[in-house]
Parts: C-alpha cells; structure tokens; sequence
C-alpha cells in the first residue's frame, strides 16, 4: 500500500472479526509503534496485547470496576463487561512517565499518542481495521491498578483489531485551508 494513501485513506472500522493479525504481523506494528517521535529517548509508551482469554479477563476488570459505580444500571455494568468483545483483540496504550527537565508529562503522552498511529496505519497498511477508544476505561486509576500497571503509569485508550466487517465510513472531504493559517 502507498503510503500516502494508507495515511489518507485509513477510517475507523465500524465492525471488526477475525481474524486478528498474527504475532509476525504484531511485531511489525510494534516496531513501527516505537518510531513514534520520543525526546531524550525516554521509551514512555508500551502495550498490552488482549485476545483470547484475555478478553474475559479484560471483561471481568471493566465489570468490576463498573460494580464500584454508585447506583449505576444493570444495563450500563453489561456495556462495559462486552466492551472487550467488540473485536477479537485489543492492544492497550501504556504510557509511562518519567521524570525529566526537558520532557514534560504532555510531551511523553503525545509520543504514546504518535505511536497509536503508527499501530493503526501499521494495521492498516497490513489489511486489518482498527479503533481507538478511550472514554472512562481509558485514563482510569482502577482499571490501570488491576492490569498492574505503577502510579507512573497510564492508559491513554484501547485500540480494538481485527478483520473489518462493516461498511466503511464516508472519508469527508475538508478544505485544508480551513485548519490551515500561514504567517
């Protein structure tokens, strides 16, 4: 796939099903995770990959972490127990901070943000659809200790993989020149 077109063209999938990629085709989305721009080379993003079982896991973790919800609905404790089952495998975004004179806390982010990107056009480029969630999962001290992960940690989103299955979206077409000011 050219690559200017992978960058242009990639959409949100609606719909995703097997197959996942596999650990070869993982491998190479990682690697292109870590070209993400990264000062001082702190390395603050890493991934935790979910398929299988895990998804269960990741059920129960969102499940019990929505039973801690004060009145919340029966209705709203199952969305979040199937929301690991919207795709067949989830790689969750880490970013780790590191304290340092030159690297803000934002900047460490934003590289964990460039390597989501990476990820998706990576999958992309390789056949495979891919969406980036985030909402009160993501971002969320309970849900970060029971994956382990340190107070220095956090979860920035979730991209669901697998095999797109539905139509896709209608890419717009926007006007560069209206995001666009030249000084």
């Amino acid at each position: 796939m050219d690559a200017l077109d992978n960058i242009l063209n990639r959409v949100s999938s609606r719909e995703l099903s097997l197959p996942h990629p596999n650990a070869e085709e993982m491998s190479l989305a990682y690697k292109a995770a870590l070209r993400a721009p990264d000062h001082a080379w702190l390395r603050p993003s890493s991934f935790i990959e979910v398929k299988g079982n895990g998804l269960k896991k990741l059920s129960k973790i969102f499940e019990d972490y929505a039973l801690t919800i004060p009145d919340i609905e029966e209705s709203r404790v199952n969305k979040y127990k199937e929301a690991p089952f919207r795709a067949p495998m989830i790689v969750i975004l880490v970013n780790t901070f590191t304290e340092h004179p030159k690297v803000p806390a934002i900047e460490q982010k934003l590289s964990t943000a460039a390597a989501a990107q990476n990820i998706m056009l990576s999958l992309n480029a390789q056949g495979y659809g891919v969406i980036w969630r985030t909402g009160k999962l993501a971002f969320n001290k309970t849900i970060s200790k029971s994956l382990g992960l340190n107070v220095n940690q956090e979860i920035l989103g979730f991209l669901y993989i697998g095999t797109n299955i539905g139509k896709n979206k209608k890419i717009p077409n926007l006007d560069t020149n209206n995001f666009v000011t030249i000084l």
